[in-house]
């Protein structure tokens, strides 16, 4: 009798939860099943994953034409994550497509433009936080999500694309029900339908009206040949873009806020050595916001950590499991350690397919968390740690309410 998969995410557990469990009573490639049926496979160790990463454009793709059951009948047509897997953006591209669309983001992402946000980041940070301030500590705290963790990264992505304030919210809602592993068929095709057609419109407007914006620079962008970007390139750029570019931060934030809050002992070194890079890089390593990459899929058979994948599968690729893998650092993985010595991590993936908004996200990072904790030095949980509500998702983790008391 064939054993029936387990479940990704599995019932009662957060889903970085699930990819610990699965990683170390399993082992670091399973077959599992998501939500709606689907059946995949889970690579969860840090070197299972380093494998996959590092054979990128041979062994595997990202593109979703070399998965059979996609197309077959054999997965729902309404499956809700159809529209992350099938569209025609950077996270679904290989080689020289790949390479073209990075390319051209790349040179309108510039890390001179980045660097240049720095002071105004601070502003919002600075800004946020007097909200904060009066928004007051009373018995049941503060939220910090809706009043800081969410609002920056959502309003530094959409300032840098030139999406104006009063437009922002509609952005955030939508990336939430994509996202969302409680949302139905129907909210996620209409939240898809719905930040398209407003994208499209945006760019529209950009095109008549430029401004001092990356949607501006992008539809200005060309590769060396003289090759512009399509109106439906542009479109799933920024669709990746935005979304990416604001929904990690929100949680990788309040993810490190969180563990500095659990362990004042490592937040006391932060605050005394001010290491607020380390902090950064420590969250990242052991308290990432992406759990899960989807998906990578075989070009043929493949061997990975010692176990057989046939080729035309999917992978998820759980970068929650390989922060905390103590066959890659050690018996204490877990523990979140500012002093720990800089080890390599895949926090932002590596290869071909390495995060172009790294460099945005640790400075958006290292401001939020040094600023937040100077200015309320005694800030700390206004709930036990295991009662705060967690997102539900395949991909991204983070709280979706920080109650903390001020001080």
């Amino acid at each position: 009798m064939e054993t029936p998969p387990l479940h990704l995410p599995a019932l009662g557990e957060r889903t970085s939860q699930t990819v610990h469990r699965l990683r170390d009573e399993h082992g670091p490639v399973v077959p599992i099943q998501l939500p709606g049926g689907v059946r995949a496979w889970a690579v969860t160790s840090f070197d299972a994953v380093n494998e996959v990463l590092g054979h990128d454009d041979s062994r595997y793709s990202k593109d979703s034409a070399n998965w059979p059951a996609l197309h077959d009948g054999t997965i729902p047509a309404d499956w809700p994550l159809r529209q992350v897997l099938m569209g025609d953006h950077l996270l679904t591209k290989d080689g020289a497509d790949h390479r073209r669309l990075r390319s051209l983001v790349s040179r309108a992402f510039t890390p001179a433009r980045v660097h240049g946000l720095a002071p105004r980041i601070q502003a919002l940070a600075d800004e946020l936080l007097d909200q904060v301030a009066a928004a007051g500590d009373g018995v049941d705290g503060v939220d910090l999500v809706p009043h800081f963790t969410e609002p920056l990264p959502v309003t530094v992505i959409c300032e840098l694309f030139g999406v104006p304030a009063a437009e922002r919210d509609g952005i955030r809602d939508w990336t939430k029900v994509l996202l969302s592993l409680r949302s139905t068929p129907q909210e996620a095709a209409e939240a898809g339908a719905g930040i398209m057609a407003y994208l499209a419109g945006h760019i529209a407007r950009r095109r008549h009206e430029p401004g001092d914006d990356l949607t501006t620079a992008l539809i200005h962008a060309q590769d060396e040949d003289g090759d512009r970007l399509s109106d439906n390139e542009m479109l799933w750029i920024l669709w990746v873009v935005i979304i990416a570019g604001h929904e990690t931060t929100v949680h990788l934030i309040a993810n490190a806020v969180v563990a500095l809050c659990a362990d004042p002992e490592q937040l006391a070194l932060a605050q005394s050595k001010d290491v607020w890079e380390q902090v950064v890089e420590e969250t990242l390593r052991s308290r990432t916001s992406v759990i899960n990459a989807v998906l990578r899929y075989t070009l043929q058979d493949v061997v990975i950590a010692g176990v057989t994948v046939p080729a035309g599968e999917a992978l998820v690729i759980g970068f929650g499991g390989t922060g905390t893998d103590p066959a890659r650092f050690g018996a204490g993985a877990e523990r979140f350690d500012v002093t720990r010595a800089p080890e390599t991590h895949l926090g932002f993936g590596r290869g071909p397919h390495f995060c172009l908004g790294a460099p945005l996200a640790r400075l958006e990072c290292r401001i939020a968390l040094s600023s937040l904790f100077a200015r309320f030095p005694g800030l700390r949980l206004a709930v036990a740690e295991d009662e705060l509500p967690y997102t539900s998702s395949i991909i991204t983790e983070g709280p979706m309410a920080l109650p903390v008391h001020l001080g």
